[in-house]
């Protein structure tokens, strides 16, 4: 389809156990995940010849469900959990991970992140904000500026993960699902950047099925999804419907190639919320490219038009 992104589903179970265009929920489907997962992280990591890997540990399910498999994949002495909070919201998050962290018996750090953000603003986001104009219409996009600035925590927290991979000879595990990714919501270089994706594959539908069979506690399985880049902020509320309407409407686009109204009709929402999302993914699709290039490849005579 020309109007949402292409991206043919790779599947990381046997055939058996996912049927074309179904969710991964099944116990024999789940267990297929977590195999080819581990293996794909240990592979990943052997690959490098790195000594382990980082993850940026939220408390949320994405990070939760990584963080367990990388335990799975490497062992606990290979896995390093990173909390890096920003704002007061970030509490909770911060307490599940520290608790998860200590219930796999890895290696837990916490880094606060306020000072540098407040250091960032005072030393060089002055002098970079757009000049004040009566009618630059920032009165319409109030949020404008919060977007900023929770991409660039986002960033802040990928240089701490990287930094950290960098001294230890780590890979950095990155926690986005594919449903994340198909929309591009992800912050380009903060968690847009990582060396694997371990649960990039999965549908937000199937992590949490996937975080159930892997123990997860009930509490973090039931949060609601939230990028937090503000108090109160939610997935839902930013992409107009919940993963439990974006992941049947995602699958019948993407992976089974069905036109936009059939999908709508087909999951059960009206056509205008199922062309946002079509609208949000091809307007990301940048987010999920190689950086391009001018294509210049004439080299033979130094002529180039």
């Amino acid at each position: 389809m020309a109007d949402v992104v292409s991206n043919d589903r790779r599947r990381v179970v046997a055939g058996e156990h996912a049927r074309p265009g179904s969710f991964i929920t099944s116990t024999a489907g789940l267990e297929g995940v977590r195999r080819s997962i581990r293996s794909a992280i240990r592979e990943t990591v052997s690959d490098a010849n790195a000594t382990g890997v980082v993850v940026p540990m939220s408390g949320g399910i994405d990070s939760t469900v990584t963080t367990v498999l990388a335990v799975e994949a490497l062992g606990s002495d290979r896995v390093l959990g990173l909390g890096l909070p920003c704002h007061k919201a970030d509490g909770t998050g911060v307490s599940d991970a520290r608790t998860i962290a200590d219930g796999l018996g890895i290696e837990f750090e916490l880094i606060q992140l306020r000072p540098l953000l407040e250091s960032f603003e005072e030393i060089a986001a002055s002098h970079l904000e757009p000049a004040a104009s009566a009618d630059d219409g920032s009165r319409d996009r109030p949020n404008e500026r919060n977007y900023a600035i929770g991409n660039l925590v986002a960033r802040l927290r990928m240089c701490c993960a990287y930094y950290a991979a960098n001294r230890q000879s780590r890979l950095v595990l990155g926690t986005a699902n594919r449903s994340e990714l198909l929309l591009g919501y992800f912050t380009k270089y903060g968690d847009g950047a990582a060396d694997a994706y371990p649960i990039g594959d999965l549908y937000k539908t199937e992590v949490r099925a996937l975080a159930k069979r892997l123990g997860v506690p009930r509490r973090i399985v039931s949060k609601e999804p939230s990028a937090g880049f503000w108090a109160d902020q939610t997935d839902a509320s930013e992409l107009g419907a919940s993963y439990d309407v974006i992941d049947p409407l995602l699958r019948r686009l993407v992976d089974e190639g069905t036109s936009i109204d059939e999908a709508a009709d087909a999951v059960g929402i009206d056509r205008e919320t199922a062309r946002d999302v079509v609208a949000l993914s091809a307007a990301t699709e940048h987010k999920r490219a190689v950086p391009p290039t001018p294509g210049i490849t004439n080299r033979d005579d130094g002529s180039i038009e």
